[in-house]
């Protein structure tokens, strides 16, 4: 579905509406009252395969594995993404999930930031290694993981997208 041009700056609109009425200037916001993503779970049809793609490719360390509380059999493992942050992920033996898919209220994709030489250095890998993926401005890989998940690499720092500060 594309949207017309017409419609496009009435969005524009409600946008530049909700910032003017609910987000506070830079000066006059308050402090989040979390301290950062504990972990953010997603679901794993192989372990191995998993552990694999993140940490194999993307580096990012497996950092602890044990049974899921929620079902007997289930592991649940987490890799260190930096600054303390986590992402988990849950295998489910026995419980037919389905092919991933985006849907409203779920995972549009998870944007993870790494140092622009690591970056380069895993787009040379998905290269030589065939695996498909979107460059957007310069910056950022868009690509899906083992599982179908949408994963976005950015070699833009924390704090900023494209130049531009996001906080």
């Amino acid at each position: 579905m594309t949207v017309t041009e017409t419609r496009r700056a009435e969005l524009a609109e409600q946008r530049d509406a909700i910032k003017a009425e609910l987000m506070p200037a830079k000066a006059d916001r308050p402090e989040s009252s979390a301290r950062g993503i504990h972990h953010t779970a997603l679901i794993s049809s192989d372990v191995r395969r998993t552990v694999e793609f993140y940490q194999g490719l993307l580096g990012f360390p497996l950092i602890d594995m044990f049974e899921n509380r929620d079902l007997p059999g289930s592991t649940h493992f987490f890799f260190d993404v930096g600054n303390g942050n986590t992402l988990a992920f849950f295998d489910l033996p026995g419980v037919d999930v389905g092919p991933y898919a985006e849907v409203f209220g779920g995972l549009h994709h998870l944007a993870i930031s790494v140092e622009p030489p690591r970056w380069q250095e895993i787009r040379d890998q998905m290269d030589a290694l065939g695996i498909d993926y979107l460059l957007e401005s310069g910056t950022s890989i868009y690509f899906r993981d083992p599982d179908g998940a949408r994963v976005e690499l950015i070699a833009d720092p924390l704090g900023e997208m494209y130049g531009r500060s996001v906080f």
